[in-house]
C-alpha cells in the first residue's frame, strides 16, 4: 500500500503544476472550470449509481426549456456550474447548494486543519458524516476547502473525478490517502485539458475576425467560458445561430459534441 506521506508528495507536486498553470495569461479559466465542473457531475451521477454521462448531463442543464425541472441529473450538473461560476465564498456555495443553509455550510468549511488535501479530506468526511448520501454537496465543499487553501479565487473541481464509489466510505487516513490520489490524478488530467483549451481557445480567436455575423463577437465570448453551448442560447436568430455554429465548424473552431442531425450542442 503506497506511504500517505508519498501520495501527499505526489499529489503536492501535481497540485503545484497545476497551479502555475492555472496563473497563464492564455488559458480560457471559465472555459476549463466548466469542463471540470462537468466530469465531477459525471463522477456523481456514478457514485448515486445513475448511468448518466456527459452526454446526458449537457442534454439535461442545456436543452431545459423555460419552466421544465431539471432532474437529477441536470440538478447536480447545475450545482457543479454554479461553484465554479463565481468567487469561493459562502454566499457562492449556497447558491450551489441551496438546500444546504449558510449556517451549516459554515460549520462544515470550519472543519479543517492541516495541508490542502489533508483539509478537503476533513471536510469530506464530516460532511458524509452528517450526510450519507450527500456526496454533491461534500465533494464541492471539499474542492472549495481545497481552493482557498491553495489560494485559488475560483473553486476547480479535482475530487470527485479521481475519486472511487468505495473511497466515499473511507475515513481517517484511509480516506486522506485517497484524496491524494485523486487529487495528484486530477490535476494532472487538469493540466493536460488546459494546454488542449488554450490551443482551442487561441485557434478560435485567430479565426474569430472572419465571422461577419452580428453578434459573432458575443458568440465567440460564451464558447470561451462555456463547455457546451446551444445555438438557441447565442444572440443570434435562429437561422443566424445555426450558420454561424455551422461556419465555425467548417473552420475547426468548435466542434459539434452530440452528433445529432437535430438539438444540436457545440463547444471547444
Amino acid at each position: 500500500m503506497e506511504a500517505l506521506e508519498d501520495a501527499a508528495f505526489s499529489s503536492g507536486a501535481a497540485l503545484a503544476r497545476l497551479d502555475a498553470v492555472l496563473r497563464r495569461d492564455n488559458l480560457p479559466q471559465a472555459l476549463l472550470r466548466d469542463r471540470l465542473a462537468l466530469r465531477a457531475a459525471e463522477a456523481c451521477m456514478v457514485f448515486a449509481g445513475r448511468q448518466d454521462r456527459a452526454g446526458d448531463l449537457r442534454d439535461a442543464v442545456h436543452l431545459l426549456r423555460p419552466g421544465d425541472l431539471p432532474g437529477p441529473a441536470g440538478e447536480t450538473c447545475l450545482a457543479w456550474r454554479r461553484a465554479v461560476a463565481r468567487p469561493v465564498g459562502l454566499r457562492a456555495l449556497h447558491r450551489a447548494l441551496p438546500d444546504c443553509a449558510p449556517a451549516q455550510i459554515a460549520v462544515w468549511l470550519d472543519a479543517r486543519q492541516g495541508a490542502p488535501i489533508a483539509r478537503a479530506a476533513m471536510v469530506l468526511e464530516a460532511v458524509l458524516t452528517d450526510l450519507p448520501r450527500g456526496e454533491v454537496p461534500a465533494l464541492i465543499l471539499a474542492d472549495a476547502v481545497l481552493a482557498q487553501a491553495l489560494g485559488w479565487d475560483h473553486l476547480v473541481p479535482l475530487l470527485a473525478p479521481g475519486l472511487q464509489r468505495a473511497d466515499l466510505r473511507k475515513r481517517g487516513d484511509e480516506l486522506r490517502l485517497a484524496c491524494h490520489r485523486a487529487g495528484a490524478a486530477s490535476a494532472l488530467q487538469a493540466v493536460r485539458d488546459a494546454a488542449d483549451l488554450a490551443r482551442r481557445a487561441a485557434h478560435l480567436l485567430a479565426v474569430a475576425p472572419k465571422l461577419r455575423a452580428k453578434g459573432a463577437k458575443d458568440a465567440v465570448a460564451m464558447f470561451l467560458t462555456q463547455e457546451a453551448v446551444a445555438p438557441a442560447a447565442l444572440p443570434l436568430s435562429d437561422r443566424a445561430a445555426r450558420r454561424l455554429c455551422d461556419r465555425l465548424v467548417a473552420l475547426g473552431a468548435v466542434r459539434e459534441l452530440t452528433g445529432r442531425e437535430t438539438f444540436r450542442l457545440y463547444g471547444l
